[in-house]
């Protein structure tokens, strides 16, 4: 009885530790920081804004059984100024994604691309539409009225993901020791660039900073995209897009 009454004691002591130091009570769950850097593929030059890298970590064979089942609540990207706020989500598969209209005129959201393939047609201003995100993939969005609109929703399988902030930080939370497979996207990236930077790792609690990561990428560019109709936008006003529709 004795000996039960110290575990117990030890448990406790354990778990108020955790709190105290802000890490997660269960134990073994490990917390990976990074550093990315965005170079501009013309001048070669360092960016001083790194944000929007996405990279994850997705468990190799034996690993996926340790994947927690998470639903990400109340996820939303808003229609404001003719703008999606925020310009890039990151969900896991399974995931429902809010589109409100807090402008006060008709929009449209649409997709063609692999994330998820839809369109929400026309709704007035303070309504809501949402899409359920229910398969991995890199989903493009477009408002069919305004050309000047663009998203991207990233879909991913793994709950262990970080998105960088403007200095390039990254830290991954509440990951297992085990075997991984590191992915980094970025939108304004080529994909080749993209597939060279995949590579096998693994994490202990002797492994928590990840090696640098560094990436170039394009300047932001206007090139036209279609409408849902694959015709062009009835405007004058140019588009700002980053993509061609597929």
């Amino acid at each position: 009885m004795r000996r039960r009454q110290v575990f117990l004691l030890q448990c406790a002591a354990l778990s108020c530790i955790a709190l105290a130091v802000g890490v997660p009570a269960t134990l073994g769950q490990i917390t990976v920081t990074g550093q990315v850097s965005l170079t501009d593929r013309k001048t070669g030059k360092r960016l001083s804004d790194s944000s929007e890298v996405v990279v994850w970590l997705t468990p190799l064979s034996g690993g996926r059984g340790k994947l927690p089942s998470v639903r990400q609540p109340a996820l939303q990207l808003v229609q404001r100024h003719k703008t999606f706020e925020p310009h890039l989500l990151v969900v896991q598969a399974g995931s429902m994604v809010q589109f409100p209209n807090d402008d006060p005129f008709f929009h449209n959201v649409f997709s063609l691309f692999e994330g998820k393939r839809f369109d929400l047609g026309l709704y007035e201003a303070g309504t809501t539409r949402s899409v359920l995100f229910d398969k991995p993939g890199i989903c493009y969005l477009f408002c069919n009225i305004h050309p000047e609109m663009s998203a991207v929703v990233v879909v991913l399988t793994t709950p262990y993901f970080a998105v960088s902030d403007r200095g390039g930080g990254i830290s991954v939370s509440n990951i297992l020791p085990g075997s991984y497979e590191l992915h980094v996207w970025n939108e304004r990236s080529l994909p080749k660039d993209l597939d060279g930077l995949t590579r096998r790792l693994s994490v202990s609690e002797s492994t928590p900073m990840l090696e640098a990561i560094s990436l170039s990428v394009s300047s932001k560019q206007t090139i036209a995209h279609k409408n849902k109709y694959g015709r062009d936008y009835d405007s004058a006003t140019p588009p700002s897009a980053l993509y061609s529709q597929p």
